[in-house]
């Protein structure tokens, strides 16, 4: 098989190693899709040539080839998603307890399932409710991602904010009621004092990963409402605004370190794509070959205003 590896900064390969061979509680896959993830850039980035090389790719859909003696209820043919690891590659071994089943008919780029169970499983815990006043800042994949998945719990109101235009853009085509770059906030929606308090967001998701968004997704939570992070915060201290301690704001972090609620997340995300209530078809936005692998990372860590989401085809 072959499988792409990070050797130093920046710099991947593409090597031919032996065929994994699945434990009794996996299948073994021949990957089609594996989307490339912003958790991963920092290895991509900084990866030392001193130490072993580094595999990555954990968004996966993948055709199972072969099933261990534990895992025969997936049969040589069936197209599935799940949490995974090392997918830039032309095969791979999975848990046979931690996949799903591509929906019927969905193309296998659009139905990767471990990016939107994380946001669907942080969205159950933020508590979005019919009429309540939302707000989602930074509009990449995931906040474009929460856009859609806010959108079905009806919100009274759904505002994204980003300082891109093209992102904006998008964010209105998939449902936002309103739109604004961060320094054209109109006041009544961050007044950090009672002034106005009416206008305030009873939820705010924070998918940007950067203090600075933050920040300013805390200033536009309403006192006693809920922020959510969800934003990767993988370095460095994220400041807390202490005006969210004086709003009683209830800080939920987006982050699940359990596989059996991301798989339930997973199996709601992935009947709401078969509804076609999600989509991926505006988020998937460059294709890259297994030798490609370095120009994916650099097109996401560029996040040009006509990159979305990136995705690994072998």
């Amino acid at each position: 098989m072959k499988i792409s590896q990070v050797v130093a900064p920046r710099t991947s390969e593409v090597v031919e190693v032996d065929d994994p061979q699945p434990r009794d509680d996996q299948v073994l896959v021949e990957v089609v899709a594996s989307g490339v993830c912003t958790s991963d850039l920092g290895p991509w980035l900084g990866h030392d040539p001193g130490r072993p090389p580094v595999r990555l790719g954990h968004e996966m859909v993948g055709r199972v080839v072969a099933a261990g003696r534990d895992a025969e209820r997936w049969r040589p043919g069936d197209l599935v998603t799940g949490l995974g690891g090392e997918g830039f590659a032309t095969l791979a071994v999975m848990d046979a307890q931690a996949i799903l089943p591509v929906p019927a008919g969905i193309e296998p780029a659009h139905a990767i399932g471990e990016p939107v169970a994380d946001l669907e499983e942080a969205l159950s815990r933020t508590g979005v409710a019919a009429g309540d006043r939302v707000g989602v800042v930074g509009l990449g994949f995931m906040g474009l991602g929460l856009v859609q998945l806010v959108r079905r719990h009806a919100p009274g109101l759904l505002v994204g904010v980003d300082p891109d235009p093209a992102r904006r853009a998008r964010a209105l085509r998939l449902g936002a009621d309103l739109v604004f770059a961060p320094d054209e906030l109109p006041e009544e929606f961050r007044s950090a004092t009672g002034r106005r308090t009416e206008a305030r967001l009873d939820a705010v998701l924070e998918a940007t990963g950067v203090t600075a968004g933050l920040t300013t997704a805390g200033s536009l939570v309403r006192p006693f409402g809920r922020l959510c992070v969800v934003g990767y915060h993988h370095t460095g201290d994220a400041v807390m605004d202490m005006d969210l301690w004086y709003k009683a704001v209830t800080v939920v972090n987006g982050f699940c370190p359990d596989r059996t609620r991301l798989m339930v997340a997973m199996r709601e995300v992935l009947d709401l794509v078969a509804q076609r209530r999600f989509s991926y078809a505006p988020l998937v936005t460059h294709r890259f070959g297994l030798d490609q692998v370095d120009d994916a990372f650099a097109a996401m860590h560029r996040a040009g205003a006509d990159f979305v989401k990136g995705v690994v085809v072998p």
